[in-house]
């Protein structure tokens, strides 16, 4: 294995890291109902 191959192996990784990341927080509990209120917001007349 040469060294392009182990960097694009560790770049991969580290995107796919990121990607769970974003999902874990996007997902949890507490962050969702504060998405959610943001929307109802939004709707809500001035």
């Amino acid at each position: 294995m040469d060294w392009g191959s182990i960097l694009y192996l560790g770049v991969t990784f580290g995107l796919f890291i990121i990607f769970v990341l974003i999902v874990r927080y996007t997902y949890s509990r507490k962050n969702r109902e504060q998405n959610e209120e943001a929307k109802y917001r939004m709707l809500d007349d001035d």
